[in-house]
């Protein structure tokens, strides 16, 4: 039983930021309700669903998610209410043809710009819900505008009192990841030079690595909106992030380079020197990876450009015996393509390196 305790727990912390927005999210529309009964609104129903909306997994992203969702409704509000009061409406086709008229435009808007989606569905709710209740326009308007704002208001003091969640720190576990996934599809590319490697092989081998950039990016921004509001301190993202999606472009220009085998003589003279590099790179990756998620401790470089430096100085030797030159002139091209792609990743190695280093230096370092 205490076996089983142990493991449920293990479970349940590994998705601690998970049930931390579980968690703050229950607590919003519980509290968004209270609120809204509390002020005897029409529809506590609205605060409540606008509280459920706006508690995202960070506070940067419930930042954006509580600015997009106001303007959408206050626009649609404003939109549909005047629409309204201004145009007479009377029966059942007169409103159809007044809905018709709201909806067009609102849904054009939102599909520009998507963020502004909730106008649409806050000018339809303005004109109808009068039918229902037996109020004005204009009444609506108000009405739907006051409950978007205590849920919104609601959804957003949650998320910055309970259990707060910064995007900075989902920043470390999301880069960690990417620089796993990169590191993983490297190796895997390398020891392709021995047998090749078709277009699904390589499709395979990066398969997740395109999705999770986005991610990085999308909590990159999260980020920097939290740091533009001084809800967060902490190292400048965008150097991190431009280098870790630098070393994904390397690692593609790299997959084209694999997807014919080396010829048997160089094969022979760079197999080891393309392991040894392999296993220093993928290494690093690594290391940076659980330094990132850690946020501490130092990764040593010197294996990388050592490796690096050793397989630069055999394929040297084999262009001085004049082996290169008895090579087809695809192989050729991807053979140079290779060793570009190569030196490409060294700087950007020591371009993440340095990132690393602002990231995960101890704060005593960071005054010295």
């Amino acid at each position: 039983m205490m076996t089983f305790s142990k493991r449920m727990f293990g479970a349940l912390w590994a998705q601690k930021t998970q049930l931390a927005l579980a968690v703050r999210i229950a607590i919003a529309a519980v509290a968004a309700y209270a609120i809204a009964v509390a002020l005897h609104l029409m529809l506590p129903l609205w605060a409540v669903l606008t509280s459920l909306i706006v508690t995202q997994m960070s506070v940067g992203r419930s930042l954006k998610a509580t600015r997009d969702y106001m303007l959408g409704t206050i626009g649609g509000a404003i939109y549909g209410g005047a629409i309204a009061v201004l145009i007479p409406h009377s029966g059942e086709g007169s409103l159809l043809a007044l809905l018709v008229l709201a909806v067009t435009p609102l849904a054009f808007i939102a599909a520009i710009n998507p963020s502004l989606s909730s106008a649409t569905v806050t000018a339809v709710i303005v004109l109808l819900l009068p039918t229902l209740h037996q109020s004005n326009p204009l009444d609506s308007a108000i009405d739907r505008v006051i409950e978007v704002t205590v849920g919104a208001l609601t959804g957003l003091a949650v998320s910055f009192l309970v259990l707060p969640s910064r995007a900075i720190s989902q920043i470390r576990v999301n880069a960690a990841r990417l620089l796993e996934l990169l590191a993983a599809a490297f190796a895997e590319l390398l020891a392709g030079l021995t047998r090749g490697l078709d277009n699904d092989a390589l499709h395979r081998i990066q398969d997740g690595i395109g999705a999770a950039l986005t991610s990085l990016n999308a909590t990159g921004a999260e980020a920097e909106r939290e740091r533009a509001a001084l809800l967060s301190s902490g190292p400048d993202t965008g150097p991190l992030l431009r280098t870790i999606q630098r070393l994904r472009h390397d690692v593609v220009m790299i997959g084209r380079a694999c997807v014919v085998p080396l010829p048997e003589n160089a094969q022979a003279r760079l197999a080891r020197p393309l392991s040894e590099v392999s296993d220093a790179i993928v290494d690093y990756m690594k290391s940076v990876a659980a330094s990132l998620r850690s946020g501490a401790g130092t990764v040593d470089i010197a294996p990388v450009d050592v490796a690096l430096q050793a397989y630069a100085a055999e394929v040297a030797t084999l262009r001085s015996e004049g082996m290169i030159r008895g090579l087809p002139v695809d192989a050729t091209e991807r053979f140079f393509a290779l060793g570009f792609s190569l030196e490409q990743m060294r700087q950007n190695l020591n371009d993440l390196n340095r990132c690393h280093a602002d990231w995960c230096e101890k704060p005593a370092d960071r005054t010295g």
